[in-house]
């Protein structure tokens, strides 16, 4: 078994789920078989409980495990089925280390975080890394792991030292680290500074982890002097500084990385078994890429939801909405609109953002309404729900969606002017959903 850590520097939501993502597709279209492990130092046991505002979408697992969005990624870009233990937070390990301490499995010792938890971490890791993910009964040959947060965060601090002894444990040409970092470049110089990646790695190597591959994030192709300026100051070979800028979809990213030789890299530093070219399922990817940079009929669809000032909130229906999108060879333009916006109420307290709202779903070739809990917002889903029936514009709610337009059918064809869902309406009203 190989393992590739991903970690992070500098910001978090730098893009180590995405780097992760397209190291696994690369290592899959030569025929490598991958799991993937996503870290999270919270101490929630998991992701169900969290505002969308928080973390974005929580990601529902076959198993029915609520976990973090980058799973999510990782089923689409790597074509697996990962588990509720796929997912390891704080409060998982600590849950577990407690648990055994009650039991009397420590024998009376000390319980402490070293080695107690980070054994733990260690054990978790490897027990899961062992469980096919893609179909089949064969033993995954690689896993990644991406620990999230930043370097430096206190309350990673114990991943971090577990995989410093994890490296360890089994041998370091079994292990690879993946540092991903930011380049900024100031408005006010336009020059690309290295500095926050120097320290992000020299206290990345200062906890005991030696990064094998510097991935720069920036939002310019970053020059050669740079890429030297990295190596140089961070302890690797130019050919290990990855240069990742902002691309015109996520899907140019495993492309990107491709073009600059990392499968080779793998194959010298982990010793896979890896053709000089990836096969067909690459040549696909590239194909989709370029479908999608090609696409210029543009479709127009209008979210109306609660929860849009952060996009992440409805990701997966943001993904469905994409690919269905190229399948009909069209690029995609979400309209969100807050669905508060909507309501008559906000006519009379705002009437400019009433207008610009309106605006925006008259002007939509269709309207989606996702999901959601609680009253707030629920006239004006109602409102889009008519608006899209009354101008035979396509519809599809989802949720909390299916339930609004049912309202709205029974309000304004059926003349029931109370009609409402038992979820959330008072007891005077006509329950038409229960």
């Amino acid at each position: 078994m190989k393992y590739i850590l991903v970690t992070g520097g500098v910001i978090s939501g730098i893009g180590k789920g995405i780097i992760a993502s397209s190291v696994g597709t690369l290592l899959k279209a030569c025929g490598i078989s991958i799991t993937s492990i996503k870290i999270d130092p919270y101490l929630n046991i998991d992701a169900g409980t969290f505002s969308p505002y928080e973390h974005g979408e929580v990601f529902v697992l076959d198993d029915g495990g609520e976990v973090d969005l980058d799973l999510g990624n990782y089923e689409r870009f790597m074509d697996i089925t990962l588990r509720r233990d796929n997912n390891i937070t704080t409060g998982k390990i600590y849950q577990s280390v407690i648990s055994k301490e009650r039991k009397g499995d420590y024998l009376g010792k000390t319980v402490q975080v070293v080695p107690h938890v980070t054994d733990a971490i260690q054990e978790w890791v490897e027990r899961v890394s062992k469980i096919p993910v893609d179909g089949n009964d064969k033993e995954p040959d690689v896993c990644i792991i991406e620990l999230g947060g930043t370097i430096g965060d206190i309350e990673g601090m114990p991943f971090v030292e577990a995989f410093r002894q994890f490296q360890f444990r089994v041998k370091r040409q079994n292990f690879l680290n993946i540092h991903v970092s930011l380049v900024p470049q100031p408005k006010a110089t336009g020059e690309q500074k290295t500095k926050p990646t120097q320290a992000s790695v020299r206290e990345l190597r200062g906890l005991g982890l030696s990064p094998d591959l510097v991935v720069c994030r920036s939002s310019l192709p970053i020059h050669d002097g740079v890429r030297e300026k990295v190596s140089n100051f961070c302890h690797v070979a130019k050919e290990q500084v990855i240069c990742v800028h902002d691309c015109s979809s996520i899907y140019r990213v495993p492309l990107l990385l491709a073009e600059q030789n990392i499968l080779p890299f793998f194959k010298g530093r982990l010793g896979l078994d890896l053709p000089l070219r990836p096969g067909r399922p690459l040549s696909k990817w590239n194909e989709l890429a370029d479908r999608y940079d090609s696409n210029t009929s543009v479709v127009k669809v209008a979210m109306v939801g609660k929860y849009i000032k952060l996009e992440d909130a409805y990701i997966s229906i943001n993904k469905s909405l994409m690919h269905a999108a190229l399948v009909c060879n069209h690029r995609l333009q979400v309209k969100y609109i807050n669905s508060e916006e909507l309501e008559d109420t906000m006519r009379e307290k705002n009437p400019v953002k009433y207008h610009e709202a309106w605006q925006k779903l008259c002007g939509s070739d269709g309207v989606l309404v996702p999901g959601g809990f609680g009253s707030r917002g629920i006239e004006g889903k109602i409102k889009a729900a008519q608006w899209a029936r009354e101008n035979k514009k396509p519809y599809l709610g989802v949720c909390l969606g299916l339930q609004v337009a049912v309202i709205d059918f029974a309000r304004n064809v059926l003349d029931m002017k109370k009609a409402n869902s038992g979820e959330f309406a008072p007891q005077d009203d006509e329950t038409v959903v229960c």
